[in-house]
């Protein structure tokens, strides 16, 4: 998946990522953001829990001869972090992994590790209806996927995402953000009410 890294590097330049930053990347996967955030920053980590993954993007960080990124095998809830305080925290699609309780958790110590005034920015699969609306909603989202895997998600696909993930709603997600110590500064949810992006600011 296309992950549009550089309009998101192009994106917290705009609010204020410099070659003294350090940010952190949660569910890097093979890098798309790591590998293009690297050069505008000081420091970039990335996480998670693939070592799969993780060495691709060793990889690639060595073939780009990028010195400072540093992978470490972690989630939401096992990264320590050290040195520093991020000033940027990313991460696309990958909370969802995680039960809302949790969710709360992860809020919670990104906000520990990000400085006041840091910038979380965050993509994912946040449903923006009402449980009233979800079985037509949810439906529609399924109808969009195709009988096999071309590129785009399937149908199976999207059905195993609502089955087996943990997807939440925006009005309990947001008030998550709040209550662990971030302001939202921005929230675009999409038009079909299933993807939503967030940036967050730490709170002093």
């Amino acid at each position: 998946m296309d992950a549009k890294a550089r309009a998101e590097v192009a994106l917290l330049r705009d609010l204020g990522l410099t070659k003294e930053s350090v940010v952190v990347e949660f569910g890097a996967g093979t890098g798309q953001f790591t590998i293009e955030v690297a050069p505008a920053c000081a420091e970039v980590i990335a996480v998670d829990v693939s070592p799969l993954m993780l060495d691709q993007l060793a990889g690639k960080a060595k073939a780009a001869k990028l010195g400072n990124i540093s992978v470490a095998r972690a989630g939401f809830l096992t990264y320590k972090h050290a040195g520093r305080p991020a000033d940027f925290i990313y991460s696309r699609f990958a909370l969802h992994h995680l039960p809302d309780f949790w969710k709360a958790m992860a809020f919670a110590r990104m906000r520990r590790m990000i400085r006041p005034g840091g910038v979380l920015r965050l993509w994912d699969v946040v449903y923006n209806f009402s449980p009233s609306k979800a079985e037509e909603e949810i439906e529609a989202w399924c109808a969009t996927g195709g009988d096999e895997v071309e590129g785009e998600w399937s149908r199976a696909e999207l059905e195993e995402h609502v089955r087996d993930e943990h997807s939440t709603f925006t009005w309990i997600l947001e008030p998550m953000m709040q209550h662990t110590g971030f302001e939202i500064i921005d929230a675009e949810h999409s038009d079909d009410g299933i993807f939503a992006e967030y940036l967050l600011r730490a709170l002093t």
